[in-house]
């Protein structure tokens, strides 16, 4: 028997809090590559790490949330826990790949590319790996040129969003770059759910009214979300991107001649020809043609 699909069961609830958590991933993993760009001195790997790991679990709760709206009419919906928490590391890692490549070999056109084709094809993987979760009484097909065309949107969307992280350094930029990733990502998935089919079996139906989609997935969905809240918090209270680049070198080169006038020490000055001048030094006398006069002093030995 055909099972009767539908993937909006509350609405538009489910789709609008996944693509808002996919923006929320991009928005904090693009803020933290950029970090790790600004500055040379900075952690760079931890920085990267915590991008892909923001962007990641944005990407797998989008996802899950998603799928609340997921249902089949004739059948209940269970949930592997094993394979649903393999789908969510998948994520992290795949996105770990593409953003440390493009982190430190740069975005030439064949580094973005293998980045992207990587990044994409995993979070495909991820995707259809959750699927893979997702246990019915029944069969679920899909049909091969929807797939197909899921994973051309997840590779264009991976692509366009590891350019992002490399290419833009302003926040407005950023938060825009990441809403257009929250569509490329929510498309890509709902693409991949259009191809979903369920052939349910005839018997057993009473076996599978078990909990509901909601009450498996939410404690799952808890940590993620719970680890992009801490991100949001570092990524919000880190002064140099709230600064911005050039207020955080002034700002740390008026901390450093404060800390010198407070210990007394002399604080380096440009003339207009930008050569430092000691300060507390005399400049020799000079006389009416310009030159240095000779300075007098008495001969050794008189204390005049």
């Amino acid at each position: 028997m055909h099972g009767t699909v539908d993937g909006f069961r509350y609405g538009a609830v489910t789709p609008a809090a996944a693509y808002l958590m996919a923006c929320l991933g991009g928005a904090l993993g693009l803020r933290c590559i950029v970090r790790s760009l600004l500055n040379e001195e900075s952690w760079k790997p931890g920085w990267l790490a915590l991008g892909a790991a923001s962007i990641g679990c944005g990407i797998w709760t989008m996802h899950f949330i998603a799928m609340l709206g997921f249902q089949v009419k004739e059948t209940g919906i269970r949930y592997d826990t094993g394979l649903t928490l393999l789908s969510l590391a998948l994520a992290i890692i795949v996105v770990g790949i593409g953003v440390f490549i493009v982190g430190y070999r740069g975005s030439g056109k064949i580094t973005l590319g293998v980045a992207g084709v990587v990044t994409g094809i995993g979070v495909a993987v991820m995707h259809y790996l959750g699927m893979a979760a997702v246990e019915v009484n029944g069969d679920i097909r899909y049909d091969p040129l929807t797939v197909a065309l899921s994973v051309a949107i997840a590779i264009v969307a991976a692509t366009a969003a590891l350019w992002a992280a490399v290419s833009i350094r302003g926040f407005m930029t950023s938060l825009g770059a990441s809403l257009v990733m929250g569509v490329a990502v929510s498309g890509m998935h709902y693409t991949a759910m259009a191809a979903v089919s369920v052939h349910v079996h005839d018997n057993g139906n009473g076996a599978w009214a078990g909990d509901s989609p909601t009450s498996l997935l939410l404690p799952m969905l808890l940590g993620p979300a719970v680890f992009l809240l801490l991100a949001g918090v570092v990524v919000m209270f880190d002064p140099l991107l709230v600064l911005g680049d050039g207020e955080w070198s002034r700002s740390a080169t008026s901390r450093r001649t404060s800390a010198a006038k407070e210990a007394n020490e002399p604080v380096p000055q440009h003339s207009s020809a930008g050569f430092a001048e000691p300060v507390g030094q005399a400049r020799p006398r000079q006389d009416h043609y310009g030159t240095a006069a000779p300075q007098w002093a008495p001969p050794p030995g008189h204390d005049w």
